[in-house]
C-alpha cells in the first residue's frame, strides 16, 4: 500500500499572546501546505512597524497582519476615541471601549440572527474575527506608554488626520532615556476592507524598501519620495513623512 504523502504547513512566526480568548472556530491565516520556496526564507526583521487606523479593526489590522506575515515586527493601533463600527444606519453607528476584546465584539454583533445576517453582510464580523485571530484587543495608540511605542522606527499611518494625530502625539510626551527617532508616514487611505486591502500590500511595499536601508534616518527622506513618485505612475497615492524623536 503506497505511503500517503505528506502534507507540512508552514507557518510565520508570531509572539504568543497568552491572555488572547479566541472566537471558537477562529484561525489565524495560513499559507498554502506545502514546503516554503527558498526564496522566501528571510533574515528576521531588524526594524519595528506600527500601523495605525482610526479603530485599530480596518486599514491597520490589514497591514498587521500582511507585514507579520512577512516577517516583520510589527503592533497595530487606533487613535479614536472610541471603537466606531458601521451599524445600520449612518446615525447607528455601533461603539465599543478600546480595550474590548475583538471576541466580545464579535459576539454582541451576533447576538441575534438579524444582527449576524446584518454584520456578516456589511463584512464587520470578518473584521472581528480577524482582529480575534491576530491579538485579544484594539489598542488606543496614545494610551501606550512611552517606552512601548519609542520601540518602533518607522509608524505608517492610513489617513492624514491620524497622521496628524499621532505626530502630535509624539511632540506632546516627555522624551524617553534612550531618545531616538520615529519615521512616522502617512498613506492615505479610503476606510473599507477592498482599500485597506490594497494599501496593506502598498505597505509591505514600502516597508520592505525601509528594512532594506544601512542607515534609516539618512536614507528614509529620500526613499519614501522616490517610492511616491513610482507609485504616482498607478495609483494616486499621498504619501507623507516627519521625523519625531522620543
Amino acid at each position: 500500500m503506497p505511503a500517503k504523502p505528506l502534507h507540512l504547513r508552514h507557518h510565520h512566526h508570531t509572539t504568543p499572546n497568552n491572555n488572547q480568548s479566541f472566537v471558537p472556530g477562529l484561525h489565524r491565516p495560513s499559507t498554502p501546505p506545502g514546503f516554503p520556496p527558498a526564496t522566501s526564507r528571510r533574515t528576521p526583521s531588524k526594524l519595528s512597524f506600527g500601523t495605525v487606523c482610526s479603530s485599530n479593526i480596518n486599514r491597520s489590522m490589514e497591514a498587521h497582519v500582511v507585514l507579520s506575515n512577512a516577517g516583520m515586527r510589527v503592533e497595530s493601533y487606533g487613535t479614536g476615541t472610541q471603537v466606531r463600527l458601521p451599524g445600520k444606519s449612518a446615525m447607528e453607528p455601533r461603539i465599543f471601549k478600546f480595550g474590548t476584546p475583538y471576541a466580545e465584539m464579535y459576539r454582541s454583533l451576533s447576538a441575534t440572527p438579524e444582527d449576524e445576517a446584518f454584520f456578516v453582510h456589511n463584512g464587520v464580523l470578518q473584521l472581528c474575527k480577524r482582529g480575534a485571530s491576530v491579538k485579544l484587543a484594539p489598542q488606543r495608540w496614545q494610551d501606550m506608554p512611552s517606552s512601548f511605542v519609542q520601540k518602533h522606527d518607522v509608524v505608517i499611518a492610513f489617513e492624514e488626520r491620524i497622521y496628524d494625530a499621532v505626530v502630535e502625539d509624539l511632540q506632546t510626551r516627555e522624551p524617553t532615556e534612550d531618545f531616538k527617532a520615529l519615521h512616522v508616514i502617512c498613506l492615505d487611505t479610503k476606510d473599507n476592507p477592498h482599500e485597506a486591502k490594497l494599501q496593506g500590500r502598498v505597505a509591505l511595499e514600502l516597508c520592505w524598501l525601509l528594512e532594506q536601508t544601512h542607515d534609516l534616518d539618512a536614507e528614509a527622506p529620500e526613499l519614501i519620495e522616490r517610492f511616491q513618485e513610482e507609485q504616482m505612475t498607478h495609483t494616486n497615492i499621498k504619501v507623507l513623512h516627519q521625523i519625531c524623536y522620543l
